[in-house]
């Protein structure tokens, strides 16, 4: 099986590997079935860098139906040790408008129907997530952006709806009343089953439109007209991560699942 040390899952906007070199595209079956979609191996800055669209490359997958337990298992599989995750969000803050970027460091889980566990019947682990971002990759994140004059928040709160709809106006006010600050589809139970993997995990998270709160109705082309807008900043951003990670580990995500049975 091809190796990589650093993963990479694609979001909406996200499809494909062009930065990658000499690359390859490979399949990987695991316990949980298929992941989303063939995944590209390659060199990038000297590391080897595996790629994954999480909604596949035609963007067919709705984030109520992505297989998130095959895809985290499949990159484990391949010896990554570090996922980034760009993904689209939308502001609960004014002050953070379209085209901005957060680097959030925790979340609200609002899914409904997600297998968000490796741990089945036998097997019962019960991982912290207190801080449930690695906070060396999160650092390198808002690093990189701030040299590349990136506009990038560093912190704040993620809630993680079911999708595929949006919030109705009262959900979307709710949760500004928690004082979250973004919103999205995909980052549960994404980053809890990196945690459980032992993978170092941060989420770039795009911010593409206000929420609904701000009295007018989200719409997906707004969403994807943001998202073109973002996309090549969104490469440059990746492209000067990737070297910028430190080849050995020096948080403690690789031991989380060393006291989480009972």
């Amino acid at each position: 099986m091809e190796s990589a040390e650093i993963g990479i899952f694609g979001g909406t906007g996200l499809y494909d590997a062009s930065m990658l070199r000499d690359a390859s595209e490979v399949e990987v079956d695991t316990p949980y079935g298929r992941p989303s979609d063939m995944i590209t191996v390659g060199e990038f800055a000297g590391r080897r860098v595996a790629f994954l669209p999480r909604h596949g490359k035609k963007h067919s997958i709705p984030p109520h139906l992505i297989n998130f337990r095959a895809n985290v298992w499949a990159f484990k599989e391949m010896g990554v040790s570090r996922i980034i995750s760009p993904s689209a969000v939308g502001s609960l803050s004014e002050s953070l408008e379209p085209g901005r970027m957060v680097v959030p460091d925790q979340y609200i889980d609002m899914t409904r129907t997600r297998a968000g566990t490796f741990s089945d019947i036998g097997s019962v682990s019960h991982v912290s997530m207190a801080d449930p971002f690695c906070p060396v990759l999160r650092r390198c994140v808002t690093e990189e952006a701030s040299g590349q004059g990136i506009a990038c928040h560093d912190g704040g709160t993620y809630v993680c709806i079911e999708g595929p709809r949006f919030s109705t106006r009262a959900e979307s006010r709710l949760f500004r009343s928690w004082n979250a600050q973004i919103i999205g589809m995909t980052l549960v139970p994404e980053c809890q089953l990196a945690r459980e993997a032992r993978i170092c995990y941060a989420s770039v998270s795009s911010v593409t439109d206000y929420d609904v709160w701000a009295d007018k109705p989200v719409t997906a082309s707004e969403v994807v007209r943001t998202l073109k807008e973002n996309a090549e900043k969104t490469r440059g951003l990746l492209a000067g991560l990737v070297p910028r990670v430190p080849r050995e580990r020096e948080c403690a995500c690789a031991s989380a699942m060393d006291e989480a049975s009972l």
